[in-house]
């Protein structure tokens, strides 16, 4: 490292940044390189970045906002930074993470390693079995709202490194290209979209939540997966005075509660008298509430248990409909199973957890079309030929029988 440099950052990780860059893929930013042009002068290009960097003399780019579609029907901002900055933020990551994950909360999972979703869907579950009532806490625009003043006394608590503190208060300050190609100045939170901004979010929360509840709230059990959390209470009046405290709480941090998806539930097992305003709630994209279960007994209970949200499935059954694939016909039927598997695989590792049969109806609607793609594809099995077709696809079920993800999962085309 030349003793003219301001910072000591190595070479090394500028470039294993890159490789976690390339791996996760993803869109160009506003100044439109790509990855696979970013690629053509990579030396080049991962050079001037660690010249920079270790310099000082790095400044982001503009962030790309670009909006997608909510489940709700509403629009959520993505910023997508430049592949320069997605790197930069990489590096930061890289050094930052692993002395993170020495004091972050054991009931924090999100954006962890070694943490998933289905992982803390599992301990809501056996919570909610345990205690009688919860909190379903919904932080509005967390991550627009986020305070910057305060996010940087957390990140200077934990790193001695001053080029750390810069380059994160640059990232949090740098200001967004609306698609019309005009800019705004970001006074406050950070783009959804950005590699740093899920370990920052936690890092603000951990503070603002997590330690917090350890320190005032010591008894109280309660997970928490970046912005959505759930706290478990023993009866409702003690659900409505927690209730009142966390909104103090997120008050001082510069933070709000959705007022409408900030809710307390009763999430007795069994018996259950007198009437409730809340009796279900959706965490992860799964449904908690009252379900039929068999015990070992063999006998069937009421069980707080969660399955697959209606929302959830709605959104799957729009993307199996997108796919049309009873019109690819010029397709073979593996061409057919690579394209898709991936996407099924994660569906079904995920909501097939808990009650499996939940997704039984998308299944076999996928199922559906292959037979329709059958139909279209040979003239044979035309008409309407429901008996030859399902001693074709039992034949193929035999001869390959994971050949499309769900498959395996028993959601094969012969049966429901």
């Amino acid at each position: 490292m030349s003793q003219s440099k301001s910072f000591s950052i190595s070479k090394q990780l500028v470039c294993e940044a890159y490789e976690r860059v390339k791996a996760n893929k993803g869109a160009a930013g506003v100044d439109g390189v790509s990855l696979e042009k970013f690629e053509e002068r990579q030396e080049d290009n991962l050079y001037k970045l660690w010249n920079r960097m270790s310099s000082g003399s790095y400044f982001p780019s503009a962030v790309r906002l670009v909006e997608i579609p909510k489940a709700d029907g509403g629009r959520r901002p993505l910023g997508i930074p430049t592949v320069a900055d997605r790197v930069a933020q990489t590096v930061v990551k890289l050094v930052m993470e692993p002395e993170l994950e020495k004091v972050f909360h054991e009931d924090s999972y999100g954006y962890r390693p070694r943490k998933s979703a289905v992982e803390v869907v599992g301990v809501v579950r056996k919570r909610c079995w345990r205690y009688n009532w919860m909190i379903d806490i919904d932080i509005k625009a967390f991550f627009d709202s986020l305070n910057h003043e305060l996010m940087m006394k957390a990140v200077e608590w934990h790193t001695g490194e001053k080029w750390i503190m810069l380059y994160v208060e640059r990232w949090l300050k740098a200001p967004v290209e609306y698609p019309d190609g005009t800019k705004g100045e970001r006074k406050e939170g950070t783009p959804q979209g950005g590699v740093i901004s899920p370990l920052l979010a936690n890092l603000y929360l951990h503070y603002a939540f997590d330690m917090w509840m350890d320190r005032e709230h010591k008894a109280i059990r309660f997970e928490r997966y970046a912005d959505d959390i759930v706290v478990h209470c023993v009866s409702e009046k003690q659900a409505k005075y927690l209730l009142m405290k966390i909104k103090g709480r997120m008050r001082a941090c510069k933070l709000g509660l959705h007022p409408e998806k900030t809710k307390i539930v009763y999430c007795k097992d069994e018996y259950r008298p007198g009437n409730h305003e809340n009796v279900r709630f959706d965490f992860l994209g799964y449904t908690f509430q009252q379900r039929g279960v068999r015990k070992r007994n063999g006998r069937i209970a009421n069980g707080f248990c969660p399955a697959i949200s209606a929302r959830a499935l709605r959104k799957i059954n729009r993307t199996v409909r997108s796919w049309r694939i009873h019109l690819r016909s010029g397709w073979k039927l593996s061409e057919i199973a690579e394209a898709i598997n991936s996407v099924v695989r994660g569906w079904l590792n995920f909501y097939g957890v808990y009650y499996r049969s939940r997704l039984s109806y998308s299944m076999h609607r996928l199922n559906g079309y292959l037979y329709r793609w059958l139909f279209r594809k040979y003239k044979r099995f035309r008409h309407g030929k429901w008996a030859k077709a399902k001693a074709w696809f039992r034949r193929i079920c035999r001869e390959k029988p994971g050949l499309f993800a769900h498959w395996k999962f028993g959601f094969k085309p012969t049966t429901g």
